[in-house]
């Protein structure tokens, strides 16, 4: 082998490995765009899902502030027609259509009966604890008073009623309780 046959195999062999390098450098500008559409393509659905959750946070607000607004309006269409009773009632008597107190007192018994009924309809209990053990749950002891007649720690009287949301004591009943004679 002569010294131009090496040198001429030297430039074969630089010529493939530039062909080589060539074929390697246009592959890879193929998959770097690959990798760039792709993340391109995420970046794009990350940003859509960023602006639909921003919205859906907006609308859930609103949602909340209407329903926090607007709380009451079962309850308010349910005792409007009370109210509206005692509206006519009042009317009834300043005009002097009701003149003997006994029509007065039956008009006011249907309205606060038709009340009772509406409060009820919404989950409205009034606390029966008259002649039972004191609840600490369900009642608040304004007094203990010794007696001998019940057993002690037992509600004797109701000041004050009590009453239950469902199943949520709203009011607590005010009582006074028996105690041990001394």
């Amino acid at each position: 082998m002569k010294k131009s046959d090496k040198h001429k195999d030297h430039g074969e062999e630089t010529e493939n490995k530039d062909k080589v390098n060539v074929n390697v450098k246009t592959e890879q500008p193929n998959e770097v765009e690959i990798l760039k559409k792709e993340l391109d393509f995420y970046k794009d659905a990350l940003m859509r899902k960023a602006a639909e959750f921003e919205n859906y946070k907006k609308r859930s607000d609103v949602e909340i502030s209407n329903y926090i607004k607007y709380a009451s309006e079962g309850l308010i269409k349910s005792i409007l027609p009370v109210f509206e009773d005692l509206s006519r009632s009042l009317e009834s008597v300043e005009k002097g259509e009701t003149k003997d107190f006994e029509t007065l007192k039956q008009g006011i018994q249907l309205v606060a009966d038709k009340f009772r009924s509406t409060l009820v309809s919404e989950g409205l209990e009034e606390i029966d604890i008259l002649g039972k053990e004191f609840d600490v749950n369900t009642c608040d002891a304004l007094l203990q008073v010794p007696r001998e007649d019940v057993a002690p720690h037992t509600v004797v009287e109701v000041v004050e009623k009590g009453y239950k949301l469902k199943d949520k004591v709203i009011k607590f009943a005010k009582v006074i309780v028996s105690t041990e004679k001394e």
